[in-house]
């Protein structure tokens, strides 16, 4: 049967073509408009933050990048395809497959400029692409700075693996892309003009084809010969022997093999050099053949046969060495050279000499945390938040201040806005942006204080705060606001209330973005695709817009060389409220240091929950060595250098002098506030439960390695998160700031050690080990909590509460060493089913050995453990502290009869926790909650502001 012919494709009307160009013209217009309307909003930005040089350096650094390589991979490939046409054959043999590339060549030929550079530009644009991505590969290369270490293999300084290597393997793989693709080209063109003929009878490769395909796979080779040579130093990264390093096979096989290889390479660049004069393919073939054999044999049979019959019958011996040089690099690497390890002889059993110990206490217990910053937030929220616009985060923070010459252990909070919490017409463009613009007010309680069950907030005068509003803040997120002076010069943002009317507010700041003409009024109107922004009236000449005004977002926009931690906490200095952002260096290029990857060993229990969770990139080089600081009110960002000489970040510093303040500028107002990162401890925990072993064999055979616990309040079988305790560890003279975390025995749920880190100025970053005795139990944290739930009275407590509508929360549970041994502390929360409750404080856990005490407070659960009078020791909280109460001098009935039934509800609620009656608690929690809704609202009917909170009475020094 006859084929039909194909049918004709219909030609494209010229009309037809214009409005396609025009389409695609306008789409590329488009996306060059947003991009650059993008670059020109980060330009402002750095400019607002003070940190514009490191936009100009990253962005200048970004564009030669993308030309330089670029351009040299284009020119590399139009040069080999302007080559390989040359080359091309005056005369063809008439054959098949020559007729068929005819029609190919015809269409091509008059088109070949315009196709050489299209083909030629596309692998350009794509090489820098990938270039400009690794501007920091780049940087850290010309500006990098010695360690003054050496690593043990070859002895080169490890600034060479930190900072060389990469870029070297960098370069090599865009040299080997340029030759592949000039390769790739190179076959194609000489094929398509007659160079190369696959089904021609005859010669199939021209002389001529031949001497430049051979030049190609030659220099292919020789760069072969190049990888084979920094092969032998990427074996400080080598996981062969199951830890990162190079192994007993590694320097004994795989080394000398790829330094045979490389010789075998170059000799084999050299034969296809050589067929330029030869011009045949025999030579070649014998050279790739003899490579190929080489790399298999000598590369990777040899070593093969050394690790199975020479290390695997005796892997520990042969490995020790080795083992040691990746024990001591990634104690360096990490910042665990400086543990001090004690052995601490605990007891587990409840006798009279522990309970003197603890009745003797000072430091430790009376500053036991009761008040659980994970629990407390929406007890914040409820009691403190004063206006439904405001709200805390989801998790609060600790610190330490000095009060009435005490220092003393603080949940604290800021109170912001939130975008969230806006309802009905607070949700319009102009309440959202132009009105409620910022929070107002810190809130801080004691950690180890309770009134009714509720946190025994601390008067703000205490901080003597200047300035309280918040511009800056965790829950704001990517909204942004216009703030300034508007343009009849009115004062608009809400700033509180004062007898039933808004009081107003006009920010007069640093920060935020001037969009006081036109055209940068235009400019952001497109970058958030929002037309009010450049018609609105309310916008005048003196207004501003701020944006990215996460505190953690800013520092990582403004230094994009750092790895801030995932928990910004508050604090304030000299009567500001600052936001502290503890900032990391890291590498990946540490030799021998042991590779962790970073998103996954900082993920506990209570990630996510007002934490950020950090990237999973694997790193094994870490400090904090930058200290970020940023304004509540202004915004602005200040990095700080701290703690001691870091490479790494010297080498940015280079990069973008003076941006990073050194340490001398830090205030020692500052100074008092800075903790010890809870990301970075996580890091280093994980570590040292494997790397506290010294001996490389016991290493190896995982002796003596602990586990870190899970979290058994949380149904999950993440880490337990470590915590920021006010204690005085066995060895220590006074109580420290520190951060705390147990370790079990390897595979077992066994206490093994306990671990703490100082946040102390005096001896900050101090690691302190207490290990266990192997010879006694120790209950670890699940086993404890299974103790716990098990004991008869809390589980028939807890199983009523639960069955009546209310929920039972558990809070921190601490270890601390005390008495001897280790007594375990958890607040008990519990929370009505209502609507508008909040967790309380109801009971307090403690546990030493197995004696368990379970009791409304520590001083009683402390009597119930050690015996009577064990718990009189805690003493009352420095400072004025407690709830401040509304003003009851309103003639409102209303907001009389709203106090009296609030006074009604605690006194339920009291009688109810004495009598045990959970029940009544729960029903109390309802009353309490109505009563506070119509104080609220008596209170803004009458003209009053909101209270901080209920009526409460004066805490209790015995909680």
């Amino acid at each position: 049967m006859a084929m039909r012919p194909p049918m004709p494709v219909p030609a494209i009307s010229r009309r037809a073509r214009l409005v396609l160009t025009a389409i695609a013209v306008f789409i590329v217009l488009l996306s060059v408009l947003g991009s650059t309307v993008s670059l020109y909003v980060d330009w402002l930005w750095y400019g607002e933050v003070q940190f514009r040089s490191v936009f100009t350096t990253v962005l200048w650094t970004r564009v030669l990048l993308f030309l330089g390589f670029g351009i040299l991979l284009a020119v590399v490939v139009a040069a080999n395809l302007v080559v390989a046409y040359r080359l091309r054959p005056p005369f063809r043999p008439m054959s098949l497959e020559q007729q068929n590339l005819e029609r190919y060549r015809a269409a091509i030929e008059p088109r070949r400029a315009p196709v050489l550079i299209a083909v030629s530009l596309l692998f350009g644009v794509f090489a820098g692409l990938a270039a400009q991505s690794r501007w920091q590969t780049w940087l850290l290369w010309r500006n990098g700075t010695s360690f003054g270490v050496t690593d043990p293999q070859f002895h080169r300084d490890i600034a060479y693996f930190a900072f060389t290597y990469p870029f070297q393997r960098f370069v090599l793989g865009v040299l080997f892309a340029a030759v592949v693709f000039s390769l790739l080209g190179a076959v194609a063109v000489h094929y398509l003009f007659g160079g190369l003929r696959l089904q021609t009878p005859g010669e199939k490769v021209t002389p001529a084809a031949r001497v430049h395909l051979s030049v190609l796979l030659g220099v292919f080779v020789l760069l072969k010969a190049v990888a084979y040579y920094l092969d032998r130093y990427g074996l400080a990264f080598s996981d062969r022997g199951g830890i990162t390093g190079a192994s007993y096979t590694d320097v004994n096989a795989v080394l000398p093999a790829k330094t045979i290889l490389m010789i075998i390479a170059v000799i084999c660049a050299l034969a296809f050099f050589a067929n330029v004069a030869f011009r045949n393919f025999q030579l070649p073939a014998i050279a790739l053949v003899l490579l190929v054999l080489s790399s298999v044999l000598i590369g990777g049979a040899y070593p093969a046969l050394i690790q199975q019959f020479q290390v695997k019958p005796n892997a520990d011996q042969k490995e020790k060495a080795y083992i040691g040089r990746n024990i001591v690099a990634t104690r360096t690497a990490y910042g665990l050279d400086g543990v001090s390890y004690t052995d601490y002889p605990a007891v587990s059993t409840v006798s009279g000499e522990a309970g003197q110990k603890v009745k003797a206490d000072k430091a430790t217990i009376p500053n036991a945390r009761l008040m659980d910053p994970n629990v407390l937030a929406l007890t914040f929220d409820q009691t403190q938040k004063n206006l439904s616009v405001y709200n805390f985060a989801d998790k609060l923070d600790i610190d330490r201040y000095t009060i009435g010459g005490q220092t003393q252990e603080y949940v604290v909070g800021v109170r912001e806005m939130d975008p969230k919490q806006l309802r009905g017409n607070q949700t319009n463009w102009i309440n959202q942006h132009l009105v409620y613009t910022h929070g107002n007010g810190f809130v801080a309680a004691p950690t180890n204080t309770e009134v009714s069950g509720q946190p025994a907030y601390v008067d703000p005068a205490i901080f003597s705060i200047s300035q309280p509003r918040v511009y800056y803040g965790e829950l704001l997120g990517d909204t942004y606001s216009i703030v300034g002076k508007t343009a009849d010069q009115s004062a608009r943002e809400f700033d509180s209330l004062k007898e039933s009317e808004d009081v107003k507010y006009t920010y007069d700041g640093t920060g935020g973005v001037s969009i006081g003409n036109f055209a940068d009024r235009l400019v952001f109107a497109w970058y958030y695709r929002e037309r009010n922004i450049l018609f609105s009236n309310a916008i005048g000449p003196e207004s501003k817009i701020q944006f990215l005004r996460d505190p953690r977002d800013r520092v990582a926009k403004a230094a994009p060389f750092l790895t801030p931690d995932g928990d910004p906490y508050p604090a304030v200095v000299d009567g500001k409220i600052k936001w502290i952002v503890d900032c990391y260096t890291t590498l990946d290029g540490y030799p021998y240091s042991e590779h962790t990857e970073l998103g996954a060993v900082t993920t506990d229990s209570l990630t996510g929950t007002g934490t950020v969770r950090q990237a999973n990139t694997e790193v094994n080089y870490i400090r904090n060595s930058v200290k970020a600081v940023v304004d509540a009110y202004t915004g602005a960002v200040t990095l700080y250098q701290f703690g001691p000489d870091d490479a790494v970040l010297q080498s940015w510093m280079k990069a973008f002098p003076g941006m990073v303040k050194p340490a001398s500028e830090i205030s020692s107002s500052l100074r008092q506030h800075f903790r010890y990162p809870e990301d970075l401890f996580k890091v280093q925990r994980d570590l040292l439960s494997r790397y506290h072993v010294s001996d490389p064999v016991q290493f190896f055979n995982s002796q003596g390695f602990w586990d870190v616990p899970a979290d058994p309040t949380r149904d999950s079988q993440e880490p337990q998160p470590p915590y920021f305790l006010l204690a005085q560890t066995p060895g220590q003279e006074a109580a420290t700031f520190q951060l705390t975390s147990a370790l079990n025995q390897y595979q077992r749920q066994n206490m093994a050690a306990y671990v703490t880190v100082s946040s102390d100025p005096a001896d900050y970053g101090k690691f302190r080990v207490l290990r266990l005795p192997n010879d006694t139990v120790i209950l670890g944290p699940t086993q404890m909590f299974s103790n716990f739930t098990s004991t008869v009275q809390i589980k028939t407590e807890i199983t009523q509460l639960n069955q009546v509508g209310s929920k039972v929360i558990y809070g921190n549970l601490l270890t601390l060493p005390v008495g001897g041994g280790l007594m375990y502390v958890m607040p008990v929360y519990v929370q009505g089913g209502g609507s508008g409750t909040f967790p309380l404080l109801r009971k307090v856990i403690v546990a030493f050995g197995n004696k368990v005490g379970y009791e409304p407070t520590l001083a009683a659960a402390l009597d119930d453990v050690f015996g009577q009078g064990t718990g009189q020791t805690r003493p009352t909280p420095p400072g004025p502290t407690g709830p401040t109460g509304p003003s009851t001098g309103s003639t409102n009935p209303e907001l009389a009869a709203a106090i009296a039934d609030i006074s009604k509800a605690l006194e339920h609620l009291r009688s109810a926790t004495q009598r045990g009656d959970f029940v009544g608690i729960g029903q109390a929690q309802q009353e309490l909650s109505d009563a506070t809704a119509r104080f609220e609202k008596a209170s803004a009917s009458s003209g009053g502001t909101p209270s901080t909170s209920t009526p409460t009475p004066a805490p209790s020094p015995t909680s």
